[in-house]
């Protein structure tokens, strides 16, 4: 089975790789790259935080298995990580980079399913000292990124059948514990408190209704596709995992 990874900019799908790696894990490893491997590649020592993408480069592919425990078996996810500075959603550089452009959809029409990290929007985060409101795009701001997306999904990932929104930096969100978070969310093999279909509704409800037309569009124009909602926080291994635990239980094949 195959992933693609990606999401808007600033939203620390690096940082969440990176932990993803950490071999502190429960259900989920970085089979590949290991921990230090990917470290050397993506953290900056001296600055003390991961590198920010170079603009200098359209996009960054990256890979990495992952093996995922399920109940029955262990599953490993070929996932294609591809960053991008944002120029390749802009038309003009489409146009001018169809080779490009054309290798990047190629990836994404090979993969069955997406794990999209979006940001909070500024209604939703925490107000403190430590936090600026102006570092955050505003909920409209946000609507309009996720329509990109939307038609991204819509006419160019025609094979995907599994999209896992992942609302980053819940740490920042107003009214999360991360802990008591956890505790409703975290995926156990024989004694969960919610199964994928409660998870994902309390977490729409919460933080996803402003794009509940958008989601419903592509649930209901898209054959076969399911969309699931998920908070993910480098702060919380739990968390962080469950995305990829859905994603290795209901996505076919194994491999």
């Amino acid at each position: 089975m195959s992933v693609i990874y990606l999401g808007d900019r600033e939203t620390g799908k690096t940082s969440l790789a990176l932990e993803l790696a950490n071999p502190n894990g429960q259900y989920v490893k970085v089979l590949s790259p290991d921990y230090e491997g990917l470290k050397a590649l993506l953290y900056d020592d001296d600055e003390g935080r991961t590198r920010p993408t170079e603009a200098a480069q359209s996009t960054h592919d990256r890979s990495l298995d992952i093996e995922v425990v399920v109940p029955t078996r262990r599953k490993t996810i070929y996932t294609e990580w591809i960053d991008t500075p944002g120029e390749i959603w802009r038309p003009n550089w489409q146009k001018n980079n169809a080779n490009q452009w054309n290798k990047f959809l190629t990836v994404a029409q090979s993969c069955q399913g997406v794990l999209l990290v979006v940001p909070p929007y500024r209604e939703i985060v925490s107000q403190g000292a430590d936090i600026n409101p102006d570092d955050f795009v505003t909920q409209q701001q946000w609507i309009r990124r996720f329509d990109r997306w939307v038609d991204f999904f819509q006419n160019d990932c025609s094979q995907i059948k599994h999209i896992a929104l992942c609302l980053n930096k819940a740490d920042l969100l107003q009214g999360v514990d991360l802990k008591r978070e956890a505790q409703k969310l975290a995926y156990h093999p024989q004694n969960s408190r919610m199964n994928w279909m409660q998870r994902n509704d309390y977490i729409f409800k919460r933080f996803f209704r402003p794009v509940r037309r958008q989601i419903a569009q592509l649930n209901q124009r898209t054959s076969g596709l399911s969309v699931k909602c998920f908070i993910t926080s480098i702060y919380n291994r739990e968390l962080l995992e469950l995305p990829w635990i859905y994603l290795g239980t209901f996505l076919k094949g194994n491999s």
